[in-house]
């Protein structure tokens, strides 16, 4: 299909167009941005989609601006649905990349996509009200909604816990400072979020939400663990009041029970690469990258 790809330079957009060419798909980036309304309709017009996967959006839980938030995931989404409306021939699929964070701090876990929606911070809300807001647009375009757990991988920006990890094991560095060091996170790879777009795009069911997500939780001490036994590097760790989140989300994960089974029925499989090979690519990528920036 003639994917629109809104996101393209981003960390999962980069990843989902090259597993998408490899699939035999046609990639279109989006360049216009989400806020401009006019651009945005005279871009989608002249591309005309056969599929559309928004990823676009303010995805750093500390961004400073927290109107930012709904005005590009709300807003920018809005603008976005309404331009496909108005193709002559709408696209065959649209899939809008929501979020985990969505569901707030659950007593129930893992997560179904039945939980009530209980955001605690700006990016869960504005999530939240995108997928509401879109839902006025199922009469008219055929979407998908997915709600992706935390995931991570070598090109995350070092804002994000992982990649800032990471880069301060392959460096050697002797200390790391720290937020909140009693969380627990789902941290699947970036290649299986991306490849379940692709799966979904083919097989998901027209106004249904789908959990991205493996149901296989990790504490945040046994990351640092797995990184100090891949580097033989043991760190001093130490807790930064600035990086204390206000409104944390203690523990995050999702049942991926309906992904799976609608996956089955199509007979189709999500590959869910381990979480320490994971790391060990990120590990390989910062270490490159630290010497690319000694040259």
């Amino acid at each position: 299909m003639k994917i629109l790809l809104t996101g393209a330079e981003g960390f999962t957009g980069r990843i989902f167009a090259e597993r998408a060419l490899a699939a035999g798909h046609a990639i279109s980036a989006l360049q216009s941005d989400l806020t401009n309304h006019e651009a945005m309709l005279k871009e989608v017009l002249e591309v005309a989609p056969e599929a559309v996967v928004h990823l676009a959006a303010i995805s750093f839980v500390g961004h400073e601006n927290d109107a930012a938030f709904y005005a590009v995931n709300v807003v920018g989404t809005t603008n976005l649905l309404h331009a496909l409306v108005q193709l002559p021939v709408r696209p065959e699929r649209v899939l809008l990349a929501s979020s985990a964070n969505i569901y707030g701090n659950a007593a129930q876990s893992p997560i179904g996509e039945s939980q009530a929606p209980a955001p605690v911070n700006h990016y869960g809300m504005s999530k939240l009200a995108m997928e509401y807001m879109a839902r006025t647009y199922s009469d008219r375009l055929d979407l998908v909604i997915t709600r992706p757990f935390n995931y991570t991988g070598p090109g995350q920006d070092v804002n994000f816990l992982i990649p800032k990890l990471a880069m301060h094991f392959a460096a050697r560095a002797p200390s790391i400072e720290l937020g909140n060091l009693d969380v627990e996170r789902e941290f699947n790879d970036v290649q299986m979020v991306c490849d379940a777009y692709l799966l979904l795009l083919a097989h998901g069911e027209p106004g249904e939400a789908y959990n991205i997500c493996s149901g296989r939780p990790h504490a945040l001490r046994q990351i640092i663990e797995t990184f100090a036994r891949l580097t033989s590097h043991s760190p001093r760790i130490g807790v930064n009041p600035a990086f204390v989140r206000a409104n944390e989300v203690h523990r995050l994960c999702g049942d991926p029970t309906k992904l799976h089974r609608l996956l089955a029925k199509r007979g189709a499989r999500l590959k869910e690469p381990d979480l320490e090979e994971t790391l060990s690519r990120m590990l390989l990528a910062a270490e490159a990258a630290a010497t690319d920036s000694i040259r």
